[in-house]
């Protein structure tokens, strides 16, 4: 494969993803605005808590499996090994249900001992969400395996089909769910909000399995000229070989999670200025918006990164040092070209898109300014650690994120403690953790890969047009609401649709974006041919 037909495929297989992604976060903010609305902050609170030890123990039990699968299934692949290709997807298949159903018990069955160890003594139970979450944590697993096997075969279409049947089934029944129960008590609306999350993964199962069964014919499972079956053994013990690493590495990411919900309790409990109500208000602030909102654009980048981890490993089988270098590039460029702009806009925008979106509940706008900058750090963190994973270094990102860790821990103990600085002392440590986690692991590629990182298309173009798209953001909203009297959502709107516009035109004139690298994104040269007509500089 030539590198230009390498570069046209990796990008559209990533762009299904990303507008796969970006649906599903659209979908998800669609319904955490009713939610969010019927139970506020105090019920995100208790939400959150049950999130995070159910995306902990999702973790562990299969978030590894979609990468580790996929990067399998692609080196078997370009090796001509049709068979044992589909032979690691069979036996993926039974070792995730095995570890979703031992996952899902100890969910279920420690729901109590949990909810006691990290909600506020003086606040509503989170028990209820987690045994509501529970079963949700075996379907996954089975549905991750499906997903990784459609990866390691280049199509991601099954993958980004099922994301937006899943979020289209959990944002109606979370918000139906939750209103029913409402009536109950704040806990059980809760608990009615993640049950939208189980139905959503069973729908999400339905249309993979499906597409598995209904193509099943079409898939490479005849054996190769000379291929032998790969014992079942050999599987196992790569499978796990290179899942393990690189699970450790995200559940190190989850437990700073685990680690901000009980520091955030214990912390500001100290503090003896906020009751149980408050803290879960706060923490509700924290992830039910901070986290909701700059999680967007880094969906952008989890999309390249697993996309990603096939393709480098199947150029690192042909040992194509000119096409890894490019593929490092072209993905490190398409992510900051997304990332440094939005989190730029969110920091300039953060209390007029929080009145735009929760307009009961607007509180908590001051995370966002403080922490728009983890954006770009945690995409970066992203796509390095799919380029590291493609390449067999998956050690590596889970020793950066132990480390990044490491830094976050001090900075939460001494801050959020803190009556002035109090939940906004966890987004610090969240930027510095990240910050520590990506430079680590881009110093790690470099020296593994020996590629010539294009800093300037890379990180001085994207900061230079944002800087330029945020005055104007800031100047368009101060106009339309100040000047011209409009209302907060209106102007709003005006003030991102302007800024957007402003970036692109700045980065087209300092040649950020390229009608050569329009050449390798879906119906770019027609975007080209269509920026030439209106007179854009390309």
């Amino acid at each position: 494969m030539s590198v230009k037909d390498y570069k046209t495929s990796f990008v559209k297989q990533a762009a299904i993803l990303a507008m796969a992604g970006l649906l599903v976060r659209f979908i998800g903010f669609l319904y955490r605005l009713p939610l969010t609305n019927l139970i506020g902050d105090e019920g995100n609170g208790i939400y959150g808590r049950a999130y995070v030890f159910y995306t902990f123990l999702l973790i562990l039990s299969s978030a590894g499996l979609p990468a580790a699968i996929s990067k399998m299934v692609s080196e078997r692949m370009a090796r001509n090994e049709t068979a044992n290709a589909h032979r690691v997807f069979r036996v993926s298949f039974i070792v995730s249900g095995l570890a979703g159903l031992v996952a899902a018990m100890t969910l279920g069955f420690g729901a109590d001992m949990i909810a006691a160890a990290v909600d506020p003594a003086d606040a509503p139970s989170s028990r209820y969400a987690i045994m509501t979450l529970a079963p949700t944590v075996f379907v996954v697993a089975l549905m991750s395996t499906f997903r990784g096997y459609f990866q390691g075969l280049r199509n991601n279409i099954p993958t980004a089909a099922s994301q937006v049947v899943e979020q289209v089934f959990n944002a109606v029944f979370s918000v139906y769910m939750a209103y029913v129960l409402m009536s109950y008590g704040i806990e059980f609306a809760a608990a009615g909000g993640t049950t939208g999350t189980g139905v959503g993964a069973v729908a999400g199962l339905a249309v993979v399995a499906v597409i598995y069964f209904r193509c099943r014919k079409t898939y490479p499972q005849i054996p190769h000229t000379n291929e032998n079956p790969e014992p079942v053994g050999n599987i196992v013990r790569e499978l796990f070989k290179t899942a393990v690493p690189i699970i450790a590495g995200v559940a190190i990411f989850s437990i700073t999670n685990i680690i901000d919900m009980a520091m955030v309790s214990s912390r500001l409990e100290s503090a003896g200025t906020f009751t149980g109500e408050q803290i879960n208000a706060l923490y509700g602030q924290l992830n039910g918006k901070y986290v909701v909102l700059v999680t967007l654009p880094v969906s952008l980048a989890t999309a390249l990164a697993t996309t990603v981890v096939p393709h480098i490993a199947a150029i690192k089988v042909a040992n194509n040092q000119a096409l890894l270098h490019s593929r490092i590039n072209i993905a490190l460029k398409l992510t900051m070209i997304i990332s440094i702009p939005a989190a730029v806009g969110m920091g300039v925008l953060a209390d007029p898109i929080l009145h735009m979106l929760f307009p009961r509940h607007p509180g908590g706008a001051s995370l966002l300014v403080v922490g728009a900058a983890s954006i770009v750090f945690l995409s970066l963190a992203q796509i390095t650690t799919g380029m590291l994973q493609g390449i067999g270094k998956v050690k590596i990102p889970a020793v950066a994120a132990f480390a990044g860790a490491l830094v976050k821990i001090p900075i939460n103990y001494f801050l959020i403690a803190n009556p002035a600085v109090n939940i906004h002392g966890a987004v610090i440590s969240t930027i510095a953790c990240y910050m520590v986690a990506a430079a680590i692991d881009l110093t790690m590629l470099i020296r593994y890969t020996k590629v010539k990182i294009a800093w300037n298309d890379v990180f001085t173009k994207p900061v230079a047009a944002s800087a330029v798209m945020g005055i104007c953001c800031y100047m368009l909203y101060y106009l339309s609401q100040n000047i011209i009297g409009l209302g907060n959502t209106l102007a709003c709107l005006i003030a991102v649709g302007g800024g957007m516009l402003a970036y692109l035109v700045y980065m087209l004139r300092i040649r950020g974006i390229t009608a050569e690298d329009m050449t390798n994104v879906p119906a770019g040269e027609k975007l080209t041919a269509v920026f030439r007509k209106i007179g854009l500089p390309i």
